[in-house]
């Protein structure tokens, strides 16, 4: 039985007896592969880990060669679970993604040849490489991680997360994400270049490894059903009213606020609730500190929220708009 169709007094005696460790020896298991190629990135790497214990998706945006490709695929690595990876390309058609049926000459009959989403990891490469037609494939399958064809419903492994990049600099040749799909994404995780003394010990790494084989030392530490157990912990992670209170006036705020052509959807609160319980368990709390929802808020409402045109004129960003938001609004103590 799932923990929340428990009755609310067994979910706070599970929450009374509520072990943690399960959650910390995957981060540092995670972590510890993940390091042997990657330098740096610890705060992208944690809010990986956070989307996967939330059981959320990730878009990952940055400039080229700052290894944002390289550290999915070695999240993926360290998982024993099964990993498919998709170019989006402009040509890409949403059969290519979901699957398609196939008619079948020996039996006489049309059956269904499953899509590479049919995975537990999906890495969707530059996934603003394809039109609105084979993003819109993606809706579906985000949110109720299932596939309808031809009226017939096929659900996709559990647990299922996709993680997907892409290039914010280059415009030629890409399409702007839809506002129904980038809301699916948990989290939009902006890369930065990696400091001069990380830049060195990158250098020093693989200047005698040019093929990069260190990768083939990084092993799969996390199990399906450790996967499913880290998140039925973070789910039974205390969070007070009050700062569900807190939580609930910063999406109100990006409603209210001039300087927002868009506001967040009810979708954003309950991401920053998930991924604020997976960041305090992830360090070692059973409760969340208004400290864990400033944290997950940036990365939870950058790609959710539309500048006002006059602010973008004015060269404002949203993160500027966000910050000015969170000064405003009193923090629970």
């Amino acid at each position: 039985m799932d923990n929340q169709s428990l009755p609310i007094d067994e979910q706070n005696k599970e929450r009374e007896l509520l072990n943690l460790e399960p959650v910390r020896l995957g981060v540092e298991r995670i972590k510890h592969e993940i390091h042997k190629v990657v330098v740096g990135q610890d705060e992208m790497i944690n809010l990986l880990i956070a989307g996967l214990f939330a059981g959320g998706h990730v878009l990952i945006e940055g400039v080229p060669g700052i290894a944002k490709t390289l550290t999915v695929n070695l999240l993926a690595k360290t998982m024993n679970l099964d990993f498919k990876r998709i170019q989006f390309t402009p040509d890409l058609m949403p059969a290519d993604v979901t699957g398609t049926n196939i008619f079948n000459m020996k039996e006489g009959d049309f059956q269904f040849r499953h899509g590479p989403v049919f995975s537990n990891f999906v890495l969707i490469y530059e996934i603003n490489r394809s039109p609105a037609k084979t993003q819109a494939a993606l809706f579906e399958v985000m949110e109720e991680r299932q596939v309808t064809i031809d009226g017939y419903t096929h659900k996709l492994p559990s647990p299922f997360m996709v993680m997907a990049t892409q290039n914010p600099i280059e415009q030629e040749g890409t399409y702007k994400l839809p506002e129904a799909q980038q809301d699916r994404f948990l989290f939009r995780i902006k890369m930065s270049y990696p400091s001069v003394e990380e830049e060195f010990q990158i250098l020093k790494r693989f200047e005698s490894d040019f093929n990069q084989n260190i990768q083939d030392e990084v092993k799969a530490v996390m199990s399906m059903l450790e996967i499913q157990e880290c998140r039925r912990i973070v789910q039974l992670v205390h969070i007070k009213d009050d700062l569900l209170t807190y939580i609930a006036n910063i999406v109100d705020h990006t409603r209210q606020t001039g300087d927002l052509f868009l506001g967040a959807s009810p979708r954003a609160s309950l991401a920053i609730v998930k991924t604020a319980k997976a960041i305090a368990a992830m360090q070692g709390r059973d409760f969340v500190t208004p400290d864990d929802i400033r944290f997950v808020a940036y990365p939870v409402l950058n790609h959710r929220v539309v500048l006002a045109p006059d602010k973008e004129m004015e060269g404002y960003e949203i993160k500027d708009v966000l910050n000015d938001i969170f000064t405003k609004i009193e923090v629970p103590r």
